[in-house]
């Protein structure tokens, strides 16, 4: 049986894409999942801690790096040898990124609580609408002042797409751990950061 495929989409740069699909994958990955990561982001931010990673030594993951039309022969490939199959997309909505939606079983946009990542996402939706493409909406890098964060919650709800229960907060414990190529699972699991990370994967994976 063929493995699930997993998109992480938007188009707005730094709605922090890398760090979620990174993070997701080591996650599924500590539950026994075989994970297979495929950068076609031009930025390649994603390959980098992948290189990070193999020169610490860690396990558990199987990274491509690729653009163009062959995109979607590897990532139908890897799909068939791994249980799950996240794609990192580039910030725009050209070929690869449409490549990339087409071929998922669910789109995943990470939406910061701001008005800008609000209004970037609409042609991300229209992406995958168009693709007839499954989406879920994961608010990321959410502050702790709570008022601010349920107003652009509501106004993100009203875009017609399912909203994930579990936030992702704006933590320093994200970008130290990918610094050292690992994930706040691997470098910070006692807290609220591995914890809400687990759920989040937890929940997405319940999508599929």
């Amino acid at each position: 049986m063929a493995g699930k495929i997993v998109t992480v989409a938007q188009q707005k740069g730094g709605a922090g894409k890398t760090t979620l699909v990174a993070h997701l994958a080591v996650a599924w990955a500590e539950e026994g999942r075989r994970v297979a990561l495929v950068d076609i982001d031009p930025q390649g931010s994603l390959s980098q801690w992948f290189a990070e990673r193999e020169k610490g030594g860690a396990p558990g993951l199987t990274h491509s790096r690729i653009t163009g039309w062959r995109t979607q022969v590897e990532v139908e490939r890897l799909a068939r040898d791994h249980d799950m199959v996240v794609l990192d997309s580039p910030p725009h909505a050209e070929t690869e990124s449409r490549i990339a939606v087409r071929a998922a079983s669910l789109l995943v946009v990470p939406v910061q609580p701001s008005p800008m990542d609000l209004w970037a996402t609409r042609p991300t939706l229209d992406l995958a609408k168009a693709e007839r493409v499954p989406a879920i909406l994961v608010l990321n890098r959410v502050p702790p002042r709570a008022k601010l964060t349920e107003e652009l919650a509501a106004k993100i709800g009203e875009l017609g797409v399912p909203v994930a229960r579990t936030q992702i907060g704006n933590r320093t414990a994200y970008p130290a751990s990918m610094l050292a190529g690992r994930t706040v699972q691997e470098t910070a699991r006692r807290t609220r950061a591995a914890e809400e990370v687990a759920e989040l994967a937890a929940e997405l994976a319940g999508q599929l």
